[in-house]
């Protein structure tokens, strides 16, 4: 049996560490980049948004932390010219990876169209090695249908993982919606990736997604090129669990 110490490093690798507030400055961005490096190692990447790329970049330049940003977000909209705008200002800042929300009311109503367009040019936006992450939003669908199919147009189009959530609607990561994008990765063959977001804030939980992940996908397919947790407050338990400690997860909103 797995040992929840076991989990706890092993999530830690896996950990886009998330700051998405609309109280960010600077300041938050510099206390964040400053956990992203933990006495147990680092994290996957810092996530944040487009304006703070350029100074987590240089506060992580020497670091093996990956730099990523949001575009279209949160709201998902189709304006595929911004989101387009928006992924290549992170790309040109020094960003590593582009988490992009995809048009999911666009889609629901039937416009595929817009939604395979949005995603195949923000791929194109980050160039030759640039990592697109597509937000579906999975709390927004309706079934398990829409989830399938939202992450079949997505893979189809580029993207180089599939997310579940923004973290800012009411039901972020289930493990339903999990299961669903991990048998799509599974079944199209994809080489893509998977990062369930928002709600993830222990190591149980953080526990279940990976022995989900490593049943349907096989031991040994989940590595921080196919599978990140995005979440804020989940490293300060993390941390607890691999200091000995039994501290609480602390109190974050969205993620």
């Amino acid at each position: 049996m797995t040992s929840d110490k076991d989990i706890a490093k092993r999530a830690l690798s896996l950990l886009d560490l998330t700051s998405l507030n609309d109280t960010d400055s600077e300041e938050t961005i510099r206390a964040l980049c400053a956990k992203a490096v933990t006495p147990h190692g680092h994290v996957a990447a810092v996530c944040v948004w487009p304006r703070f790329v350029a100074l987590a970049a240089e506060l992580l330049k020497d670091k093996p932390v990956k730099i990523a940003a949001v575009s279209n977000f949160p709201d998902g909209g189709s304006d595929i010219d911004q989101a387009v705008h928006t992924s290549q200002q992170i790309i040109e800042a020094g960003g590593d990876e582009v988490d992009v929300v995809f048009p999911y009311r666009a889609f629901l109503r039937g416009d595929v169209d817009t939604a395979a367009q949005l995603v195949a040019a923000c791929k194109k936006a980050c160039g030759e090695y640039g990592r697109l992450k597509v937000i579906l939003e999975t709390g927004c669908m309706p079934d398990a249908d829409s989830i399938r199919k939202a992450s079949e147009l997505s893979l189809a189009n580029g993207a180089d993982f599939i997310k579940t959530s923004t973290g800012k609607v009411p039901v972020s990561a289930t493990p339903e919606a999990a299961k669903i994008m991990l048998e799509t990765l599974r079944d199209t063959g994809s080489e893509a990736g998977f990062k369930p977001s928002g709600g993830i804030k222990d190591v149980a939980t953080a526990g279940n997604y990976l022995a989900l992940a490593d049943k349907i996908m096989g031991e040994g397919w989940v590595n921080p090129d196919r599978f990140r947790f995005g979440a804020s407050g989940v490293l300060t338990s993390l941390i607890a669990v691999l200091d000995g400690d039994d501290a609480p997860a602390p109190a974050s909103s969205g993620y």
